[in-house]
């Protein structure tokens, strides 16, 4: 039995379907499955996140010492459980992610996960500020190549900027809408992230920080000096910007990361 033959059995047997409100698709495709549990080893506690009718589960519970399911479709979690009864080494969390505190469950496991595409940034920003230090996940394509972007660069978008902070980042595989049941509308990445020891750079408030570049993204067309108005008066940020070297037509989506940094420290002499 293939694994679009065995994902249908589930189904039926079952009786569920994809809950297109979650975000749910099923991974039929073997090579991306092995790909996304490359990392793993023995003596690894995975947190795998949106598990779905356990797939992906089955191939981490025979790598993993432990594998920690959050599922917040009850049925699902429903469906874990008959089908690894047999297993000792797998608890089923039923809750949103982002209601958990993942330092608590696991301060050292891997992250796992088949992301929804609704969610993926707000997930992966959650997963980035915890002390989770791989996190592998497949996503939207375009979501992918913008996160694995240099700041600076045409695809970069704000989550670009905040992802570079904190981790390394880099696409290991693509997987076309075809090993998915039902098939989305979009192409998928298998993305790794490898958080840094320290962030990237230094700031004397990361709060701020994001802030103005989360300022400079919702206004791209907008030269820095007028996208940042809101947020630093204008005079002060033409001497910041003439210290920094930095022409005022600039726009901000063509800083980099460590001249958002060099602004925000200097915001506090």
């Amino acid at each position: 039995m293939n694994l679009y033959e065995e994902t249908k059995y589930i189904i039926n047997k079952y009786n569920v379907s994809a809950n297109k409100k979650l975000g749910q698709n099923f991974l039929i495709n073997q090579e991306a499955l092995d790909k996304i549990a490359e990392n793993v080893t023995q003596d690894d506690i995975i947190i795998e996140i949106g598990p779905g009718l356990g797939t992906l589960t089955n191939i981490l519970l025979e790598k993993a010492k432990k594998v920690i399911a959050v599922e917040l479709d009850t049925k699902m979690c429903d469906i874990l459980k008959s089908r690894f009864i047999a297993y000792n080494n797998l608890e089923i969390i039923n809750e949103d992610i982002l209601k958990l505190d993942i330092n608590e469950i696991a301060p050292n496991a891997k992250i796992v996960a088949n992301l929804p595409y609704y969610i993926t940034s707000s997930i992966i920003m959650y997963l980035l500020k915890s002390n989770v230090k791989d996190i592998t996940v497949l996503i939207q394509k375009e979501v992918a190549e913008r996160i694995t972007a240099k700041p600076g660069e045409k695809l970069a978008g704000a989550i670009t900027y905040y992802v570079d902070y904190y981790a390394d980042s880099k696409i290991v595989g693509n997987v076309d809408s075809k090993s998915f049941i039902p098939s989305p509308n979009v192409e998928s990445s298998i993305v790794r992230l490898m958080k840094l020891d320290e962030p990237r750079v230094k700031v004397k408030d990361e709060k701020l920080l994001f802030n103005l570049i989360r300022e400079n993204f919702t206004k791209r067309r907008k030269t820095i000096l007028n996208s940042l108005s809101p947020i630093i008066e204008k005079g002060k940020l033409k001497d910041i910007l003439k210290q920094l070297n930095i022409s005022e037509n600039i726009r901000g989506e063509e800083l980099t990361l460590e001249q958002y940094a060099e602004i925000t420290n200097l915001l506090f002499e």
